[in-house]
């Protein structure tokens, strides 16, 4: 329809219009740094039938993702840091073992903040395989718990 807003945000489908908004609201480097760390949670979550479908939904005005069968895993936030201007962050609960996890796992692939997060500048690569593997022990932390 003439004078909808699209669907879609540096080429992404949204389905929740709030979600969408608030990518929308990011300025350019951090909307498609936030893209690109989007577009990788939700191909983890295609790529391990045991996580399933992943629910995209705001918390605490955040896009956030979690597995829509329950003590599958946790809840991964993205969003700009809120002092560090240059830095994007995947959060975590910091009640799980996620963050100090990641630290002995990859301890120089990453800047970590307490137990909460993975921070990311804004431009160049990231550690994709590296990056990828957390994403996926997030989605599946519960599940991972019970092993």
């Amino acid at each position: 329809m003439p004078g909808m807003a699209p669907d879609t945000v540096s080429g992404q489908e949204f389905t929740d219009r709030e979600v969408r908004q608030v990518f929308e609201s990011f300025d350019q480097p951090v909307r498609e740094r936030l893209c690109e760390l989007r577009k990788m949670i939700l191909n983890e979550a295609a790529c391990h039938p045991e996580i399933g479908e992943v629910q995209e939904t705001l918390k605490w005005g955040q896009p956030s993702y979690l597995p829509v069968k329950p003590r599958t895993g946790t809840t991964i936030r993205l969003g700009r840091h809120s002092t560090k201007v240059d830095k994007v962050g995947l959060y975590f609960n910091c009640n799980s073992s996620l963050v100090d996890d990641y630290q002995q796992l990859y301890p120089g692939a990453f800047e970590y903040e307490g137990r909460r997060a993975i921070l990311l500048g804004l431009n160049g690569p990231v550690c994709e395989k590296e990056l990828r593997h957390c994403i996926a022990l997030a989605l599946t932390y519960h599940l991972n718990k019970k092993r």
